[in-house]
């Protein structure tokens, strides 16, 4: 390399001109250290800048012996360099393992102001989270099912109030008055009517009532039912829940009970008491709704005849809603032949919920009336075959009322598997 020649300084007092070249290489300069936080309350950032400074380099050292000289010896403190992670793969750590002189934090001066340390701030509170952000609470819902029965409860409900003031508003005008003067809903029977209750009518009323609530509670289960307790298999390898087979099995019973009605409803006259002889009994029974409507009883005297809305309702129960219910019901059973075609599902099933639902009506309006229109006179004849007004024949049925709930108890698929047993085969799948 050629040697620059040097000439005057070019101001007074200075280095020649050129300055000397040194061609050797000048270190890299490090990066600078990246200062963080401080050590302690109130102190500098941690490296401090002095540390920084001596570790860009090795050769650094002199540098930082030469500004701790240059600093005051009371206001500095002598602090070992935090090591990192070496600058090349296999090195040692950098900085270099040292000292270096610093100043003091405020903190090392014996002052009064040091000896009690400042109160932390508090902390602020946490900001509320956001009414969007948080969770809405489970709000249970009403089903579809319980929504729509309600409001029919109250369509029915405000439909009654509306029949009662419409019913007594009519019967107070003329017309209304006239009507219910010339039919007043009695039903003239024939002359060799039969008067009173038989007992085998009795017996037949108890038992139709049990197997009336057994039916309607096991139809309700079979539409309710997700998980049977166990499955019942007849001879020619049909399978169906034993909820379904006693079902079908309290069907057969009333079937044969409605059989032997029949047939001494006919062969003893008592026939005439519930079917109309006369086109009569149409105004007459329209005549007794309107005063029950008005809240204003008919005669009652059922031990020797119906009034006409009695005699049609009746006769509409055992002659067309019976019937009805029995051939649907059969229909959709597990008896009904694969091989008849004529009768399509669809319409056992559109039938038979109605019908149902009809004998829930009329179960619920005959019990009223019985309740309300001379309940120990009607018990009698219902239960005990007497025309009397004591006590007998309620307690009779508060005895059929027990059995029929105790029935109500054990109608299940799990009380029936021993008796389901007797006629096939019973499994749990």
């Amino acid at each position: 390399m050629v040697q620059l020649r040097r000439g005057l300084p070019r101001v007074p007092g200075g280095e020649p001109w050129p300055p000397l070249i040194d061609d050797t290489p000048a270190p890299a300069p490090a990066p600078a250290m990246r200062q963080g936080l401080p050590r302690v309350p109130g102190g500098e950032p941690w490296p401090p800048v002095a540390a920084a400074a001596v570790a860009a380099a090795p050769a650094a050292a002199p540098v930082a012996a030469d500004t701790a000289a240059a600093a005051s010896a009371e206001n500095t403190v002598e602090v070992p360099l935090r090591r990192g992670l070496p600058r090349v793969a296999g090195g040692d750590g950098w900085p270099p393992a040292g000292t270096v002189r610093v100043a003091a934090p405020p903190e090392t001066a014996p002052t009064p102001a040091a000896a009690t340390a400042p109160e932390p701030a508090p902390a602020p509170a946490p900001a509320p989270a956001p009414a969007a952000a948080s969770k809405p609470e489970p709000v249970e819902a009403e089903r579809g099912r319980g929504v729509v029965v309600k409001r029919w409860l109250a369509a029915l409900a405000l439909l009654a109030v509306v029949a009662i003031l419409g019913a007594r508003w009519f019967i107070g005008t003329d017309t209304g008055a006239e009507f219910v003067e010339r039919y007043d809903g009695t039903q003239p029977l024939p002359d060799n009517a039969p008067v009173g209750f038989p007992a085998w009518l009795n017996w037949a009323h108890f038992f139709n009532m049990f197997l009336m609530a057994m039916i309607i509670k096991t139809g309700i289960d079979v539409r309710r039912e997700k998980r049977p307790a166990g499955y019942w298999t007849s001879k020619r390898g049909r399978k169906i829940s034993l909820t379904q087979w006693l079902h079908q099995t309290l069907d057969i019973a009333w079937v044969v009970l409605g059989v032997v009605f029949y047939v001494l409803l006919f062969t003893t006259g008592q026939w005439m008491r519930i079917v109309p002889t006369s086109w009569e009994a149409i105004p007459n029974a329209i005549s007794a709704g309107l005063q029950y409507l008005a809240l204003d009883w008919p005669n009652e005297r059922s031990w020797v005849a119906y009034n006409a809305l009695q005699e049609l309702f009746y006769f509409i129960t055992v002659f067309i809603a019976s019937p009805l219910a029995i051939v649907s019901g059969f229909r959709m059973s597990s008896m009904w032949p694969k091989s008849w075609t004529g009768v399509p599902v669809a319409w056992a099933r559109a039938v038979h919920f109605p019908t149902m639902i009809y004998f829930l009506v009329f179960i619920a309006i005959h019990v009223f009336l019985v309740l309300t229109t001379g309940v120990r006179s009607n018990m009698n004849g219902m239960f005990t075959a007497r025309e009397s007004s004591d006590w007998i024949g309620v307690l009779v049925f508060l005895l059929a009322l027990a059995v029929t709930a105790l029935g109500w108890f054990v109608a299940r698929g799990s009380f029936a598997a021993p008796l389901a047993k007797l006629t096939g085969k019973v499994s749990k799948r």
